[in-house]
Order: C-alpha cells, then structure tokens, then sequence
C-alpha cells in the first residue's frame, strides 16, 4: 500500500467548482490530502490552481461541492476562522510588510492567537507578559529552523528574493498550521535559492509534522519531494497519483507542450 494512502484524510474536497461571471474556473474538481503527506498541485497558468486553494482558504468559497479539514465543514468560513481552525498559505507574490523588520514579520503569523484586551496592556506586567514571551519563544524556534538570525533585524525590502520567500514560510509556520498551504515558493528563485527552500520545507514537514498542500511549476522540485500529484487543466482534473507517474500521462503531457502536429 502507498505511504501516503494508508494515513488518514485531513483534506478532501468534494465536486468543488467556481466560476467568475463566464469563466468556470473549476469543474467538479476532487482530491483527497493524507496527514503528514507533501502533495503537489500542478497544471499550465490558468489551470485553477490558485482558485482551488482560495476555495479551500475561504478567500472564494466553492459554489458547488463541499471542502472538510479534518471531518468538518469549510464551506462559507471567513478566512481568519479557516486560519485558526488550523490551515495557513504563504501567497504566490511576496506578501510582506514592507518597511518592518524580518523579525516583525515573522510576529504577525501569532496573530490568530492574539487576543487584544485595554486592560492587558495596562497591566502588562501582571497579565500579558507571560503571553508575549510565549509567542516570542515559538517566533524564536521557527527563526531558527529556517536559520534566519542573521537578517532578523533587516527590513524585508532590502534582503533577497530566496530570503523574503523564506520569511513568508516563517510567517505560516508561526500560525502552527496543521495544513500549510505553498503557492508556487520557488517561484522567481535561482538554482541554489530552490535547493535551500526545498531543504527547508523538509526540515519544517518533519519537524513539525505538517501535511503541505505546494502549487509548483518546477517538475524537478515536485518529483522530488511530492508523494502525489493532482494535474489541472482549464479548471478540471486532468490526472492524480504518484508524482513521476501523474506527469508522464499523455493528458498532462498535451496539456503542456500541446498535441504533436501530423507529419506533413
């Protein structure tokens, strides 16, 4: 039996389409996530990778079918009820503060376990203190699980590209995610940028005991770290299964690089 297929669901999406105005961005699309499983999104631009997971995000709820995160319901949940039911996403343009420090940053994943109160912080010293210290200890962990020291005090806009990405994943892994969900990390990176984010999206599944949902146009990234894989075409699913196996069906291969043309 496959590793990932004998663990539980901890995602499954069920006939989930979305449409905007003419434009029917998904089709009865579902897929089924196992805890502690990396499973790859994939398919062409336009494909309805990103509109899946805003679906399952609650940024564009499904019109038809229906999402569950571990046996309950998402549907109609605001996106900051979804985040604290356990799901967090980093976004496939850099979402940061611009102006804040790294550090500062990484703080604001705590923020949907952050319960402001007038008398707490008049009587910080009795009352929030405590809570403060325990959201720095766990900001501290992650920072260093991503080795992030050495630019925690910089502001975002003036460290590279690999290290902002690396910041955003910081940020999520703040919010405790038992899903997190990677909208295309190495996106805009060079060799050796993917090779650390790839090591480091590891080193947080196995720390951390995550199950990761990563939409990734690099098929060597998804090959090597990706259990499963669902293809999107034009808003349907198109193939699933094991990585290697998925990307050599001849629907996904059409769907990348178009029929071959008759010979003459």
């Amino acid at each position: 039996m496959n590793k990932a297929t004998s663990r539980a669901p901890i995602l499954i999406c069920s006939n989930v389409s979305r449409w905007f105005k003419g434009v029917h961005a998904l089709k009865n699309v579902s897929v089924t996530i196992n805890e502690q499983e990396i499973f790859g999104l994939v398919g062409p631009n336009g494909s309805g990778k990103t509109t899946l997971v805003n679906a399952v995000t609650g940024f564009y709820p499904p019109q038809e079918g229906n999402i569950t995160f571990e046996g309950r319901k998402l549907d109609n949940l605001k996106p900051h009820r979804i985040a604290r039911r356990g799901i967090a996403r980093t976004f496939q343009n850099v979402a940061l503060f611009r102006g804040m420090s790294v550090l500062d940053n990484i703080l604001l994943g705590r923020h949907i376990f952050m319960n402001p109160n007038p008398l707490a912080s008049l009587f910080y010293w009795w009352w929030a203190q405590g809570e403060e210290i325990d959201h720095r200890r766990k900001v501290e962990a992650v920072i260093d699980l991503l080795q992030l020291e050495s630019v925690r005090d910089e502001h975002v806009d003036v460290i590279p590209l690999g290290l902002q990405k690396r910041v955003e994943l910081a940020r999520a892994l703040c919010a405790e995610p038992r899903l997190l969900i990677l909208d295309e990390p190495m996106a805009g990176m060079n060799q050796e940028e993917k090779e650390y984010m790839v090591r480091f999206i590891l080193d947080a599944q196995e720390e951390l005991g995550l199950t990761i949902l990563i939409i990734e146009h690099h098929m060597d990234v998804v090959t090597a770290i990706c259990e499963r894989i669902l293809v999107l075409n034009n808003g349907a699913a198109i193939a699933e299964g094991p990585a290697r196996e998925a990307i050599a069906d001849p629907q996904v291969v059409e769907a990348y690089i178009g029929k071959a043309r008759d010979a003459a």
